[in-house]
């Protein structure tokens, strides 16, 4: 069960956005802040993490079944109790993580961290065609989209690696048993 709560901080680290030094006041931090609000950041950023928040609890349960799966110290009874106990704590776990995502101050955190982040890699000019685009329709449309497809995409790359992740780990385990 270690592993399994190792393994959601590492997810929550690896989730993190990179911060990079930019003043607030800059003609680049406005104009990204100003293309924020075209992008309606807040409002899609509230509906990626409802998507991710409906697949959740499927893929922290995947996460938990491959991780006491792969555990070749266990025998197939200790699995199964291990996995009996894992279904326990998972809607505790899940209900923890929905009310991170659901922390309003969690989004002007990452709004706060991104503008510097967008501002260091385009000009100004750059973040006004990309406003200019968002506003757009099909700008509108592709913001609408993004989180179900981020949320999907997501399912999708959890459901590719999740067996590869379960028997490199399986591996690994069984090359330390030798050792």
């Amino acid at each position: 069960m270690k592993k399994f709560v190792l393994a959601l901080s590492a997810a929550a680290a690896l989730s993190a956005f990179p911060s990079f030094a930019c003043a607030a006041d800059t003609p680049a931090a406005a104009a990204t802040r100003a293309m924020f609000d075209a992008m309606e950041m807040r409002k899609n950023m509230n509906a990626m993490y409802a998507e991710m928040q409906k697949s959740m609890p499927m893929l922290l349960r995947q996460q938990a079944v491959a991780m006491i799966e792969a555990d070749p110290k266990l025998d197939a009874e200790q699995k199964k109790q291990a996995i009996a106990k894992a279904e326990q704590m998972l809607p505790g776990v899940a209900q923890a993580m929905s009310k991170i995502f659901n922390d309003q101050t969690l989004i002007d955190e990452m709004i706060n961290e991104m503008v510097p982040l967008y501002a260091n890699n385009y000009t100004v000019e750059e973040i006004k065609q990309l406003t200019a685009f968002y506003k757009s329709p099909v700008g509108r449309k592709m913001m609408t989209l993004t989180p179900k497809l981020a949320a999907e995409g997501m399912a999708i790359g959890q459901r590719i690696m999740n067996p590869r992740l379960g028997k490199l780990m399986q591996d690994v385990m069984q090359e330390l048993q030798k050792q």
